[in-house]
């Protein structure tokens, strides 16, 4: 079945083509082609506003594109404040909780957002507070208006260790197997003992890692994801378990 587009959704399609050829690539493959018509279609997002940006082979939607969003969609508010239980300014770890309010009827979307010196640019040390702040709305954002790609200041999808940052050596014991418990086992623990959905917990984990799967996450992100997921479940078990539950739609989906 043809899919049949406004006048102004032809326009604005027609703009972000031409604005992608000429300023991104012209040699887009096909599907990142379609892919952008249809974020056109369902969001009326803009490449030539800073709606969208094309990284790591994919789309991914800007503060500004989701803020522009909300706005044209009539967002009735939107609140935001501090986790204090999960924040510690001594060492520039911060975590926010953001609930968009789509209507004056709506019971609110919640989205978390945390921040520290191990997971945001180098760039923005120092700026640890509004990063964990932009991506606890844009979480919320996202789940408000069914968006399901991550936002660049959300995933920090612009950073990347430094060329001479190396991880330490893991022990290993005279067999040459590591010795202690591996980072997959703690985790496993921790789910275990609180009694954690393992399925949203990946997907908790992807959206930490600012990865499409697991896989591809380094072991340094993980280990981040491992401690931050062990600190919320003993701090504030509830909070965690909300912010898991917003994966619900997307492990129905997996299924």
């Amino acid at each position: 079945m043809k899919l049949r587009y406004s006048k102004s959704q032809r326009i604005l399609i027609a703009e972000n083509l031409r604005f992608a050829k000429r300023f991104v690539s012209q040699t887009l493959p096909p599907v990142l082609l379609e892919q952008l018509r249809e974020l056109t279609r369902n969001f009326s997002l803009s490449l030539k506003c800073g709606d969208l940006l094309l990284l790591s082979g994919g789309w991914y939607v800007t503060h500004a594109g989701l803020i522009r969003l909300a706005k044209r969609c009539r967002c009735s508010g939107m609140q935001v404040h501090p986790v204090r239980q999960l924040s510690n300014q001594a060492t520039g770890r911060y975590a926010f909780r953001a609930t968009v309010y789509k209507s004056t009827h709506c019971r609110g979307f919640v989205g978390y957002g945390d921040a520290d010196p191990s997971n945001v640019s180098a760039l923005v040390h120092g700026a640890e507070m509004r990063v964990a702040e932009t991506r606890a709305v844009n979480r919320a954002l996202r789940k408000a208006y069914g968006i399901g790609i991550c936002s660049v200041e959300e995933i920090g999808a612009i950073r990347g260790p430094a060329p001479t940052e190396k991880l330490p050596p893991e022990r290993v014991n005279g067999n040459g197997n590591i010795a202690g418990p591996k980072v997959r086992d703690r985790l496993c623990q921790i789910i275990r003992q609180h009694k954690l959905d393992a399925e949203l917990v990946k997907a908790y984990a992807v959206d930490f890692c600012g990865t499409k799967t697991l896989r591809e996450a380094s072991r340094e992100q993980v280990e981040n994801f491992v401690r931050q997921l062990a600190d919320w479940a003993e701090k504030d078990r509830n909070a965690l378990l909300c912010q898991l539950n917003s994966y619900v739609g997307q492990k129905e989906g997996a299924a």
